[in-house]
């Protein structure tokens, strides 16, 4: 049996081995939960819910330790494991509410109320199946249970591939749903890296979930493609955001190192560009500095981090070769720009100016502690900026007036957009993206939805 190691970032330590699945075991896990889903969906809709109300009061009971798993091995501060943790809770709650109205029968056409001869139309909306979930390790409870809750909830069964780097926290997952009443059958954790994501495509699965890189997700459409399945991809991106002239620089300025930087600026909608009026640019660098000279680099379990470790050792190389071509091409560092010191893995929350759209920093995902700002002299200038880009998740806006915010927003193409916020997301709405960003969607009514198909019914009355 081949096992997973899993490394503690912040310090390089092995915290555990896992046992790993394999193609065997993933065939096996795929068949049985295939021969169960058609119980599970066919149980009361009130009894699947229940099961979600107690996975909730379980992540209540456990939440510190819970919060502690997930620091040891993605290097998350303690503080925003437990910010995750407590902002899932709203989640669960929207799901067992709005859950019952975004999946009931609905009559759309009715002819003649019954009368012989009379026509009526209906929605059904029947789970899709068996899904296959394909998580991320940056926000592994808000990610994973995005799908896996609303699967859950009609009927389907899911086949759970955590990230490698978030293992240990996709066991929790499971083992609270399974205390929670959800059969082992249908709530499956698969164990380890790309090989079993592999395994997992080749099973005939009913939808593919995905939430990671452009690359992967590349990999992941050309593999299954071919078999018209739901495919739903959550992918990258490279964040804009605009403070206009009218906007307060340093408030502005407090809430974007925030938006750059939180969770180790390992997010999918981190900050990752900024664009400054030319008129408050200088006064928002300097506030910007600042603020980000504030932040706590060092241990993820002590209270007052803020900056945690780089989850995954490449990327290390990645942040240190987007500041060095920056500085090749002009760019001034005002703040950090180095790899930390080890043991661990670290990287200085970073600001950069004189930056432009020739550099890897204004044009790659970071997905690290780093933020270029760029002036610029007018608002179309950039909105223009804001579309150069073949990513669209999030974007926004700075300034008190709301009609100058939407006339900004209302020309970038992105999923979301902000106004004088950021890095924001809320279950009431959906979560989507733009171009390299993805397809399809989670949260909201419609993220309820999609782990079902509309079942078109004919009825005319004898």
């Amino acid at each position: 049996m081949s096992m997973l190691t899993i490394r503690n970032p912040a310090t390089g330590e092995i915290i555990t081995t896992l046992p790993a699945d394999d193609t065997a075991s993933v065939t096996a896990k795929a068949q049985a939960a295939r021969d169960a889903q058609p119980s599970w969906a066919a149980l009361p809709l009130s009894q699947r819910l229940a099961c979600i109300e107690r996975f909730r009061a379980l992540v209540v009971r456990d939440l510190e330790v819970l919060a502690t798993v997930m620091t040891r091995e993605t290097g998350k501060p303690i503080r925003m494991s437990r910010n995750e943790l407590n902002g899932l809770l709203p989640r669960i709650d929207f799901f067992l509410k709005e859950a019952e109205g975004a999946v009931a029968r609905e009559t759309v056409y009715d002819e003649g109320g019954g009368v012989a001869g009379s026509m009526r139309e209906q929605i059904e909306h029947v789970p899709l199946g068996v899904v296959a979930n394909i998580s991320a390790w940056n926000y592994p409870w808000f990610v994973g249970c995005n799908v896996i809750l609303p699967a859950l909830v009609t009927g389907n069964a899911v086949l759970y591939k955590p990230s490698e780097f978030a293992a240990m926290t996709g066991q929790e997952i499971a083992r609270l749903l399974h205390e929670a009443g959800v059969p082992r059958e249908i709530m499956v954790c698969l164990i380890g890296e790309g090989a079993v994501g592999s395994a997992l495509l080749q099973q005939p699965i009913d939808g593919v979930f995905f939430t990671g890189s452009v690359a992967t997700g590349r990999r992941i459409a050309e593999a299954v493609g071919h078999r018209f399945i739901k495919l739903q991809l959550e992918l990258g991106g490279k964040d804009p955001t605009y403070v206009c002239d009218d906007a307060d620089a340093r408030t502005a300025a407090e809430s974007l190192a925030d938006g750059a930087m939180y969770n180790t600026g390992q997010s999918c909608c981190s900050v990752e560009r900024i664009y400054v009026h030319e008129k408050i640019h200088d006064a928002f660098v300097s506030a910007l500095v600042d603020t980000v000279k504030t932040y706590r680099m060092g241990d993820p379990m002590s209270e007052d981090t803020y900056i945690g470790a780089i989850t995954r050792a490449p990327q290390l190389q990645v942040l240190a070769d987007q500041v060095a071509d920056a500085r090749s091409r002009g760019a001034k560092l005002l703040a950090g720009g180095g790899i930390g010191k080890g043991p661990g893995q670290w990287f200085e929350p970073t600001v950069m100016t004189d930056v432009d759209h020739s550099m890897a920093i204004m044009r790659e995902e970071s997905f690290g502690p780093v933020i270029g700002v760029q002036k610029v002299k007018d608002d179309a200038e950039a909105v223009r900026l804001m579309n150069d880009t073949r990513y669209g998740l999030t974007a926004g806006v700075y300034t008190p007036d709301e009609a100058r915010a939407r006339a900004i927003l209302s020309q970038v193409h992105a999923g979301s957009v902000y106004w004088n916020c950021c890095d924001r997301v809320s279950p009431r709405l959906p979560w989507s993206g733009v171009g390299d960003s993805g397809v399809g969607l989670t949260l909201s009514r419609y993220g309820i939805q999609a782990f079902t198909r509309p079942k078109a019914w004919h009825l005319r009355a004898a």
